[in-house]
């Protein structure tokens, strides 16, 4: 029982960090955001988009290290620098649109049965590069 609360709550967290997500999208196209929040929030989705890092994420516990820090960091400073009544105002055009976005079961499916074909296909790529 105890982990069923546990997903839920994980479920509830991850739903706030998509709906903050777009509202911070949102508010970096916002008219009364100060240029240099809109800057703040362009270098830390660059960097979250970006292949390079600062500490290569192949190298065990320290390659994510930064992506622990650097992004929630540059995200603290774009809330910061954002007016009040801006973020409040993204916020919720976030959720109302959020909840209008269509849900598909069948597009669901489709994407994760590609990404099932892909994986298997990567496995057995390195399978026969390397063993065989």
């Amino acid at each position: 029982m105890d982990s069923i609360v546990r997903f839920g709550n994980w479920k509830v967290h991850a739903e706030a960090l998509k709906n903050n997500t777009y509202a911070l999208y949102l508010a970096s196209k916002h008219p009364r955001t100060p240029l240099l929040a809109k800057l703040v929030v362009l270098a830390t989705v660059a960097y979250a988009l970006s292949p390079l890092d600062l500490i290569p994420d192949f190298i065990p516990i320290l390659g994510y290290l930064d992506d622990l820090i650097l992004l929630p960091a540059g995200i603290w400073l774009a809330l910061r620098l954002l007016p009040a009544s801006v973020w409040v105002e993204c916020q919720e055009r976030a959720a109302r649109e959020m909840g209008d976005l269509p849900r598909s079961r069948a597009a669901a499916a489709v994407v994760i049965v590609l990404w099932v074909l892909l994986c298997t296909w990567l496995i057995f790529w390195i399978w026969n590069r390397h063993w065989t």
